[in-house]
């Protein structure tokens, strides 16, 4: 059966190679006559191609994680603590401002990096400054200080229709910058579990481990998407691959700019998928859209009149067909934006301007207990939902702390405190409260629970 993989990531990172870059051409010598009305894409990719850049990254590799490290009865045994060693790893990006010197590629290629390097495709080579990264859409932004560069024009993602001609350039398997055709599959995958919003352009073009953060362009040269991920039984090409579509790229590239991080919007709806079932039901016949389950109260949805019951099936002009599209609408729209919902009722249908509110962040650190040094937050409605449960995050552990000592890693979900359920950060504040002595931890890691013991 085959597995779905985001290693592009993994894979790549262990051979040392993500990034996409074609191999320099020979001078090309005029063509004979009769072979110059022959189709070719050289003309579009002598333009393009300067633009596809390789990325090396150095980043702190995890330490090894042994549970009998945290065990004071053995811990005497293994010496000195070892510090995070350094990993190099590396990766493409795609230059998109050339005044500024903007390169996008993907979250795990320079998220975690502690140096960054650039380098083109006439060789020369640029340290890269990372002006922010969103795990959510696998995107970052980096910048160099560089002249005389070669930028891609976006394109419109949203006009693309599968059957569609792409390409992709990139690095695989480190060979050197490399271009392969093919054809736009599918449009707005999702539920694949390897992103937070996902609406992917999935494509048959060759994409290998070592493509991550590389190009996606339609026929006219322009940049539709940024390659992420890759269906595969072993890691290699079996003609699916999937990428991040350039207009959800632009969305969140804007806000690196602005705030160095994507500041989220919502207005306080739950929403489900409006199912045959469900619209049989309704007696809404074939429509599609997403169907509003519960408003929250003082939300800016009840402000602006949105009610159980309807059925959002546009934002802005855009359709929604179901709930990944009001999702990452909504997600990606900056807060205080103003957005025109056109939701269908039994009565009718109408037209609702709805203001964008800033999500809070939960994001907290439980100084002076035993799980010191983890940054946590609440579980999304997606991480609960793979999880079977509610919980609590782990986004991140500082080296050498109480909780990087206990053995917990980042991406781990607390759901239980010596056997008691907690479901949000509030909630393990108090389970842990007063507790200095020891503590059991039930974590989902990697799809499976386990029972950490933290001492």
């Amino acid at each position: 059966m085959l597995a779905l993989t985001s290693n592009l990531r993994v894979v790549a990172v262990a051979m040392g190679a993500i990034f996409f870059s074609l191999a320099p051409v020979a001078a090309q010598t005029a063509a004979p006559a009769e072979a110059s009305s022959l189709p070719t894409l050289a003309p579009m990719l002598e333009r393009v191609t300067p633009a596809v850049v390789n990325i090396a990254v150095v980043s702190k590799a995890p330490k090894e994680d042994n549970p009998l490290y945290s065990d004071p009865n053995y811990r005497r045994f293994f010496g000195p603590e070892q510090l995070p060693q350094a990993r190099m790893s590396a990766g493409s990006g795609v230059i998109v401002d050339p005044a500024k010197g903007y390169v996008l590629t993907n979250n795990h290629v320079a998220g975690d990096g502690s140096e960054i390097s650039v380098t083109l495709k006439d060789g020369r080579q640029f340290p890269a400054k990372l002006i922010g990264s969103d795990k959510d859409t696998d995107i970052a932004l980096l910048q160099i200080d560089a002249k005389n560069l070669t930028a891609i024009q976006t394109g419109d993602s949203d006009a693309l229709k599968v059957g569609d001609y792409v390409v992709a350039i990139g690095n695989p398997f480190g060979l050197g910058q490399t271009v392969t055709s093919g054809i736009v599959s599918a449009l707005g995958r999702s539920g694949l579990n390897i992103e937070g919003y996902e609406d992917f352009i999935q494509t048959d073009a060759s994409i290998n481990p070592g493509n991550s953060g590389g190009a996606l362009v339609a026929l006219d040269g322009k940049l539709i998407g940024i390659n992420t991920a890759i269906l595969s039984p072993a890691g290699g090409n079996v003609g699916i691959g999937f990428a991040v579509p350039s207009n959800m790229v632009v969305s969140v590239m804007k806000q690196l700019i602005a705030h160095g991080e994507v500041r989220r919007g919502k207005v306080g709806i739950g929403i489900q998928d409006l199912t045959p079932d469900l619209a049989k039901a309704l007696q809404l016949g074939d429509l599609r859209g997403a169907v509003i389950a519960n408003v929250e109260p003082g939300s800016s949805a009840e402000k602006a009149g949105l009610q159980v019951g309807d059925v959002v099936t546009a934002i802005d002009g855009h359709p929604v067909q179901g709930t990944t599209d009001l999702r990452n609408r909504i997600g990606l729209t900056p807060a205080g934006s103003t957005v025109k919902f056109a939701v269908k009722r039994a009565n009718g249908e109408v037209t609702i301007d709805v203001t964008i509110a800033a999500q809070e962040s939960a994001s907290e650190t439980l100084a002076g207990t035993l799980l010191q040094g983890a940054k946590m937050s609440d579980a999304s409605a997606e991480e609960a939902q793979r999880a079977g449960a509610d919980g609590v995050v782990i986004e991140s552990i500082e080296p050498a702390s109480p909780a990087a000592r206990a053995g917990l890693r980042t991406g781990d979900m607390i759901v239980a405190v010596n056997r008691k359920p907690v479901s949000s950060v509030s909630d393990l504040r108090s389970a842990i409260a007063g507790q200095r002595a020891i503590l059991a931890l039930e974590l989902v890691r990697d799809g499976g629970r386990l029972l950490l013991v933290v001492r």
